[in-house]
């Protein structure tokens, strides 16, 4: 028998499989500890700053809190639109919120109707979870108090103090600023596609978007940045403390400066009264806009805590518009006040200022009667004549002499048809018609394209086609009186305390200074020779400073066979409209204005005139430089030797007192002619 034997590569192989084993089980297992402990390290290490936001995420809560609207002042630092406290009840809409039961508590703490009620919950119904929703906005220190001590038994509820834009001068300045309101349903389409738009912002309740004027121009300059509050909240959300240590601040807007001048800008609205139209002042140095009054106008403060269907229909459907900015919006013909630029294009075009034409008070041409303002006509009348009496007959000749390419090359450099950078939209360019014009306005009539001789003696007294705005003249009038610069208006000062450009950055007019300084004249004998069309109602009575003007009427209906320019028993809106233009000192032009009263029925000279007047007087006697002119004592006459005993001395001037401050006349007072 045989003894047992021992293969020792069967050991060898048994024990290599299970090296292999151990190493393999070893290796996974330290890749295993390798990997368990780089995520531990990148938990502990890389990512604990995350994880431990995360954690106070789920123990703190982060309110967000709209930033202060940034100010909006005039030249002078006076608010235009600012800030005040706003106590608010806001519901937050939350998981398994019975918003009718809540309703139903705040009832018998704040007046709730059922308006309010139906708005509240479909604010609630459309809003995200957890986003508040405004049940009611300026309570009383009463009903805020009243709410707050109930808090704990009212889940949900809200009662904090926030802020709301207010306008400080009410509809003064309601058409140039604008106002905010809340963020709309478009307001929110919009900004999905602007991804630097805040949507939380957006959503909050106590935010309000520009919706006009300085307000929209200049939205996100005035917003500023968020902020947020700190707080400890539960597992439900609900807060049980707050943590001020925490709170982020929100930043301010941006201060907005205007070149707007508050005192101007409440007198020209004043002087407007219960007229249509509106009153444009501006700096003829530097463009700056010192005034930009449309009347009627509107309490933007209305609109930022929220117009009622028939308060907004109200407005928008009276006939004077109110909601219109006739400053830069509103069109009209400019009537007899272009009279002054066709006057330069005629001197451009070479004719003779001394060149006589007579004036019978009508004129025949192309088989119809052309009639003057002046019944028994003006006679005789050279260009400065013709100005200072505003003669038709002599500006239809003169227009069909120049045509109407020459005139509008002559608006348009003293800023007709133009739309200007004033950094808010809403101008209308107005048409200043020539042949090229006619080309493209019917390019579907090819037998209208053609400029009719007809159609040039309107054109010549500033009817027709022709259209401008209030800025527009003002603007006309700003660069005849500076003589030198075609100058831009300017209505930001600055943003942020950044200066804008100024209007004066421009290049010079077209026009040569001799034919400016001949028109000038013209307008300056407007204003102060007593057969001027304005002279009764153009006196400042301030010292020896002169203003230069020109008047103008606009007619809306035809005059033709014997029908009476009379309107006092006529419709309001087939009145003619009644215009005037001026400047002062003449004799060192500072401020422009521009005045138009849509369907006012009488002449320029007894509409527009005295309201210039007024408004002048008051951006006169607000520049220091002027003020020490009309101060500045009068010179002592030269007593005749005889008089002057040795050793005396001279007697003081004896100062006269001014005379009394001139108003608008009353309604129905012939004060001056019709043009």
């Amino acid at each position: 028998m045989s003894e047992p034997s021992i293969f020792f590569f069967e050991v060898n192989e048994r024990q290599g499989v299970f090296h292999r084993r151990a190493f393999l089980l070893g290796g996974l297992t330290g890749v295993g500890l390798l990997a368990l402990g780089g995520r531990l390290a990148q938990l502990q290490l890389v990512e604990a700053q995350r994880y431990q936001k995360l954690s106070a995420g789920n123990q703190f809560n982060y309110r967000l809190v709209p930033p202060p609207r940034g100010l909006i002042l005039d030249r002078n630092g006076v608010s235009l639109a600012s800030n005040r406290p706003n106590f608010r009840l806001m519901i937050n809409k939350d998981k398994g919120l019975d918003a009718e039961a809540v309703l139903d508590d705040l009832t018998k703490l704040v007046p709730i109707d059922g308006t309010r009620r139906a708005r509240v919950l479909r604010d609630l119904e459309r809003a995200p979870r957890k986003a508040p929703v405004v049940v009611m906005e300026d309570l009383s220190w009463e009903e805020f108090s009243r709410v707050n001590i109930r808090a704990p038994e009212l889940p949900n509820v809200t009662a904090d103090m926030g802020e709301v834009r207010v306008y400080p001068f009410g509809g003064a300045f309601a058409h140039v600023i604008g106002y905010v309101a809340k963020v709309s349903d478009r307001d929110l389409e919009t900004a999905k596609k602007d991804p630097t738009q805040d949507q939380d912002l957006l959503h909050h309740p106590g935010f309000r978007i520009g919706k006009q004027g300085v307000e929209k121009a200049f939205d996100i300059e005035l917003r500023g940045r968020t902020g947020a509050t700190k707080a400890e909240v539960d597992a439900q959300g609900r807060v049980v403390r707050l943590d001020p240590a925490g709170d982020v601040p929100p930043t301010p807007g941006k201060a907005i400066r205007l070149t707007l001048d508050a005192d101007i800008q409440n007198r020209a609205l004043e002087v407007m009264g219960e007229e249509s139209g509106a009153i444009v002042v501006m700096d003829c140095r530097n463009g700056d806009l010192l005034a930009m009054a449309s009347a009627p106008s509107f309490d933007a403060n209305r609109f930022v805590r929220g117009l009622s269907g028939p308060e907004y229909k109200a407005l928008s459907e009276y006939e004077r518009k109110p909601l219109l900015d006739k400053s830069m919006t509103g069109l009209f013909p400019p009537g007899s006040t272009f009279k002054p630029t066709v006057g330069l294009a005629a001197l451009q075009a070479g004719i003779d200022p001394n060149i006589r034409i007579n004036c019978p008070g009508s004129w025949y041409y192309g088989g119809r009667t052309w009639r003057c303002w002046q019944k028994g006509g003006h006679g005789a009348q050279n260009m400065h004549d013709a100005i200072k009496n505003s003669c038709d007959i002599y500006f239809y000749q003169t227009a069909l002499k120049i045509g109407p390419d020459a005139i509008a090359s002559a608006a348009r450099a003293v800023g007709f048809g133009q739309i200007f950078d004033i950094g808010i939209p809403g101008q209308k360019r107005g048409i200043v018609p020539d042949r090229e014009w006619k080309k493209r306005a019917f390019k579907r009539n090819p037998a209208n394209q053609i400029w009719f001789p007809g159609e040039t003696p309107s054109y010549g007294i500033g009817q027709g086609a022709l259209t401008v705005n209030a800025l527009q003249l003002a603007v006309m009038t700003a660069r005849l009186a500076n003589a030198k610069k075609a100058l831009v208006p300017r209505l930001v000062k600055s943003v942020g305390d950044v200066e804008q450009p100024a209007g004066s950055d421009v290049p010079d007019l077209p026009f040569s200074p001799e034919h400016l300084a001949y028109v000038r004249g013209g307008m300056a004998a407007v204003a102060n020779d007593v057969r001027g069309t304005a002279y009764r109602n153009s006196q400042l009575g301030i010292g020896d400073v002169q203003m230069a003007g020109k008047t103008g009427t606009a007619q809306v209906r035809s005059y033709d066979k014997g029908v009476s320019r009379d309107s006092k028993d006529v419709r309001w809106r087939l009145k003619d409209h009644n215009l005037f233009v001026a400047f002062a000192p003449y004799d060192d032009p500072r401020y422009a204005v521009s005045v138009i009263i849509e369907h006012g029925g009488m002449g320029g000279a007894t509409a527009g005139a005295p309201r210039a007047r007024e408004v002048m007087r008051v951006a006169l006697l607000k520049d220091p430089e002027i003020r020490a002119r009309i101060e500045r004592p009068a010179p002592l006459p030269e007593a005749p030797v005889e008089d002057v005993m040795e050793g005396a001395a001279p007697e003081d001037p004896i100062e006269e007192a001014p005379p009394p401050e001139p108003g608008p006349p009353p309604p129905g007072t012939p004060t001056g002619g019709q043009q």
